[in-house]
């Protein structure tokens, strides 16, 4: 029989019709690979822990999705979901997703076949998908839960206290007091937990990336070393839906009747957003090589539509990155004791009566005494980091990552050339405001920021490139720096 007789069609279905998750099993399955064109709708509904709830039904009811997927996590994020589960061990996950994101919605996710992935799990992952269970079980639906454990290291910190480790930029020793240490997982264990047929797979920490990815290698049947289909498919742009092709280009669209805009520039901002080096952005599946995309606008659809192509990959290293919470007790006073700073809480409010005449202190209460986090990072085996895979509350497998296709070889990137940068640019002496010549957007890591710039015209990009440097930028913001710590008032 046929792949396409396999999956009922006549033939290859045009870029932009719905499809069914069931189908996707079905090809992959049967050892068959997608036609070419074929494509997946992904829904993203949420960007943060407190996005807005108004996309849940706003993509399910209008965006023919194939998957839904929610990212909550950030590094903040993950300290507050561990103080949580200090509280209580049923905590430690981000509940809106539970009681806000799906169950209201429970029904008709199922009943429309779209299948859900997301982070939310937290540092406690199982008692995130143990409470979805419930919810599903009042909803009278039965729906398979995977869940993905493993990124969680706080059982190796004696260990790795002792083996030299540094920060990734800062290079300052392994800090004594963590307050939580995951590591970033990739696609890889979503596209497994969908394999074994989950309808929601629910992860602790992974990339960004990995939510929209899963799903991808999952549903196409990607093969470990097709980088640059790999590369082409971590994108995850807000509410819009990113339809990706089996060949790794993608459309950007949104759902009729939907605020907001899809243009060249909305795209290319968050193209550079948080990816530091765009030569080289390093994932746990894939090291992304965005230097040479195409973004070209669609006409004709309402709202707005692009078609992003060109990106390019390479092997990813043998390494997971590491975040780990560094607590540091201070506020408006500090001290390396809490009840001494429990002291200062209690008696800042009878300063007014009980302390030196004509002294004002204008307060909100009792002040709460809260740790102040530092991040740190740094690469760690992923041959050391043992994930498992569970399907509604059960334990199905270890997940052993590939080797077989990384490298920790630096990979040689030469930025493209233009030909006006090889001759001598014209000056004068008009200025020009950045936004007029750029696009542009910023992003942070940690403790790090980092800018990214798009020329709106090519002929503007050798000026910006002359002008718009690190020194340029170090000195703009020379008041804000501290000189005397270079290891952490860098700009580079």
């Amino acid at each position: 029989m046929s792949c396409a007789a396999l999956l009922g069609l006549r033939g290859p279905r045009l870029l932009g019709a719905a499809r069914r998750p069931q189908r996707w099993s079905r090809w992959r399955s049967s050892g068959c690979k997608p036609p070419a064109g074929a494509a997946v709708r992904i829904g993203c509904a949420s960007g943060f822990w407190g996005d807005t709830a108004a996309a849940v039904p706003q993509l399910l009811y209008g965006g023919k999705l194939d998957f839904l997927v929610f990212d909550y996590l950030s590094e903040v994020t993950m300290s507050l979901l561990t103080a949580a589960k200090g509280r209580s061990p049923v905590l430690g996950y981000t509940p809106d997703f539970v009681s806000t994101a799906m169950a209201p919605y429970m029904k008709d996710i199922h009943r429309k076949g779209v299948r859900v992935i997301s982070n939310a799990g937290g540092i406690n992952p199982l008692a995130c998908a143990a409470a979805l269970q419930e919810v599903a079980k009042k909803a009278d639906v039965d729906l398979k839960i995977a869940v993905i454990t493993g990124d969680d290291l706080m059982s190796e910190k004696e260990n790795l206290r002792g083996a030299g480790i540094t920060d990734l930029e800062s290079g300052k020793p392994f800090p004594e007091s963590i307050h939580s240490m995951n590591v970033y997982l990739g696609a890889r264990p979503i596209s497994r937990a969908l394999d074994l047929g989950a309808d929601i797979v629910i992860t602790g920490r992974c990339v960004d990336s990995g939510i929209v990815l899963g799903p991808l290698i999952h549903s196409f049947g990607w093969n470990r070393d097709e980088f640059d289909l790999l590369a082409a498919g971590r994108h995850n742009i807000g509410f819009p839906i990113v339809e990706c092709s089996s060949e790794g280009d993608f459309i950007i669209s949104k759902p009729p009747d939907t605020g907001g805009l899809i243009s060249f520039g909305t795209v290319a901002e968050q193209l550079v957003y948080e990816v530091g080096n765009p030569q080289r952005y390093l994932l746990p599946d894939v090291t992304c090589d965005f230097s040479e995309v195409s973004i070209t606008e669609i006409p004709g659809f309402e709202g707005g539509a692009v078609k992003v192509h060109g990106v390019k990959g390479s092997p990813p290293s043998t390494f997971y990155k590491q975040g780990p919470r560094e607590a540091v007790i201070w506020l408006a006073v500090h001290h390396k004791q809490k009840e001494a700073l429990e002291i200062f809480s209690k008696e800042i409010a009878p300063a007014g009566t009980g302390m030196a005449p004509g002294l004002t202190g204008i307060i909100g209460g009792r002040p709460r005494i809260s740790p102040v986090l530092k991040p740190f990072f740094f690469y760690y085996p992923k041959s050391n980091v043992q994930i498992s895979l569970y399907l509604n509350g059960q334990y199905v497998e270890t997940y052993e990552e590939d080797l077989t296709f990384t490298s920790d070889e630096p990979v040689s990137f030469d930025p493209p050339k233009t030909d006006s940068e090889l001759r001598d640019l014209p000056s004068g002496h008009h200025t020009y405001r950045l936004e007029d010549l750029a696009y542009t957007r910023s992003g942070d890591k940690g403790n790090s920021a980092n800018i990214g710039v798009i020329a709106r015209h090519p002929l503007y990009y050798p000026y910006l490139k002359k002008t718009l440097t690190a020194q340029a930028l170090e000195n703009y913001f020379e008041h804000l720096l501290e000189k005397g710590k270079p290891e952490e008032e860098r700009v580079t």
